[in-house]
């Protein structure tokens, strides 16, 4: 009985050894194929009184889409307005509007003094209408060249134009009749205005007529002169400090005004108070 005892026992640790060795190969199987928890990453809270800001390049995108979008409504494309003299000019005219400079009427005078006299060269632009109020012809300094203008200056009796912005001031009545007084802003290139009567009038050499006669327009001391026919209405439309800008081909120029950043938030700011 003792031997059959001993026997029995040794089969149950055998069996036992087998069940262990087919066991224990599945249960590694188990923890193996089973990843193991991450750890929670907890988001970390917002600043209190963080802003949410637009980078620098998206800010500059939208300006630029906001500047064509209004470029082609005006459709001055077609007209000679060169998108390069746009820009300028609108950047100034925003940062005029920021700093106070400019009324209430949203008016935009662009005079571009790198196109021939025989070119219709000026444009009057209602920014808040998106039309052209007028497209004319516009006269340079004696001094600053013959059909085509080169030459500038800010000095006394130069008879030259002067480049830059301009805000319009008040109407008077001189020896060209109804004229515009403008005040230059641009230091060093076009601040003496007032001193040399640099004023917005009319003439009778600013004509198809004397284009015909001459290849090219009549020269002024330095006034952007307007024909005859459109003065009054001319001045009328754009007195009371709207910005005008005379531009020209002079890689020297300067000025604060073309200050983009400014530009840019009193855009953006202001289509905001729209939404």
């Amino acid at each position: 009985m003792e031997n059959q005892s001993v026997v029995r026992r040794q089969r149950l640790k055998r069996r036992a050894r087998r069940m262990a060795r087919r066991v224990l190969p599945f249960v590694a199987s188990l923890f193996l194929a089973t990843p193991l928890a991450a750890p929670m990453r907890t988001k970390a809270a917002p600043t209190p009184g963080a802003e949410l800001r637009l980078p620098a390049v998206t800010k500059t995108t939208l300006f630029n889409q906001h500047l064509h979008d209004i470029y082609r409504d005006l459709q001055v494309e077609q007209q000679g307005l060169r998108f390069e003299v746009f820009e300028k000019a609108m950047t100034g005219y925003l940062n005029l509007e920021k700093s106070g400079k400019l009324g209430e009427k949203q008016l935009l005078t662009v005079v571009d003094f790198g196109l021939p006299s025989t070119e219709k060269r000026l444009w009057v632009l209602d920014l808040e209408a998106k039309q052209v109020k007028f497209h004319t012809l516009v006269a340079h300094g004696h001094n600053s060249g013959e059909n085509m203008a080169t030459n500038f200056s800010n000095e006394n009796e130069s008879n030259m134009s002067s480049l830059g912005f301009y805000v319009t001031e008040g109407e008077y009545i001189g020896k060209h009749g109804r004229s515009l007084k403008l005040q230059g802003l641009d230091e060093g290139y076009n601040t003496n205005a007032l001193l040399r009567s640099v004023v917005m009038h009319g003439a009778d050499y600013v004509s198809e007529d004397f284009i015909r006669q001459n290849g090219r327009l009549g020269r002024s001391l330095g006034c952007p002169a307007l024909p005859m026919d459109q003065k009054d209405a001319i001045i009328e439309a754009v007195g009371g400090q709207t910005c005008l800008f005379l531009n020209g081909p002079d890689e020297s120029y300067s000025s604060k005004y073309l200050n983009q950043d400014v530009a840019m938030s009193t855009l953006l700011d202001r289509d905001n108070q729209m939404i």
